[in-house]
């Protein structure tokens, strides 16, 4: 999943021309590394992207490495959630990092216990869908249940943007996008957006 994007306000008081030229410059390499990371991640309509995934039977070495990868991607690509799925990996296991004080955590075979009572329509990106957003209906509460890459039970009880994200997350391990959740105008301007653009030689 896509983070929002975050406004930059600059003190015009005493503008540093150093600092106004390295910042641009941090900013020219923060862009670049999220290019890199983006162009590693399967983009619609790659295939897999439609593909249920399998559960995970072996906590192996290859999980760890596949854990590793999707949180540096996910982090690359200024994400806050990436699944197994957009790597091309069937395998049922997801990161998420909603927030920047939080650690990331990796859940495996996730199973989702959506509370209902209570849902919220918000725009949703995609690291998948380039810069498509869309409004996304969700359960503002979600209890998620797995196993951590070592195999170990975990749960967490997630509310807000956090149930948000493992929403998001856990239709990507069923091939189901944000473009199937939106409403039929949304979903048409995506549609649109994503075609394939004609290139002039």
């Amino acid at each position: 999943m896509a983070a929002h994007d975050h406004e930059h306000e600059h003190d015009e008081e005493e503008p540093e021309l150093d600092e106004e030229a390295a910042e641009r410059r941090r900013e020219g390499e923060r862009e670049y590394i999220r290019r890199q990371a983006l162009a590693q991640i399967r983009q619609y309509p790659d295939v897999a992207l439609r593909m249920r995934a399998r559960e995970v039977t072996e906590f192996d070495e290859f999980l760890i490495q596949l854990v590793e990868r999707l949180g540096d991607l996910m982090h690359d690509a200024q994400g806050v959630g990436l699944a197994a799925t957009q790597l091309g990996v069937l395998q049922r296991v997801f990161v998420f990092e909603p927030e920047d004080d939080e650690p990331m955590r990796a859940v495996v075979n996730p199973r989702l216990t959506i509370d209902d009572r209570e849902r919220l329509v918000e725009e949703e990106g995609c690291l998948s869908l380039r810069e498509v957003r869309v409004p996304v209906e969700r359960a503002t509460k979600v209890v998620l249940e797995g196993k951590d890459p070592n195999g170990d039970d975990v749960r967490y009880e997630l509310e807000g943007l956090a149930a948000r994200v493992v929403q998001h997350e856990n239709d990507h391990l069923d091939g189901v996008l944000t473009i199937d959740r939106t409403d039929p105008e949304s979903r048409k301007q995506a549609l649109g957006a994503l075609r394939p653009q004609p290139t002039f030689v």
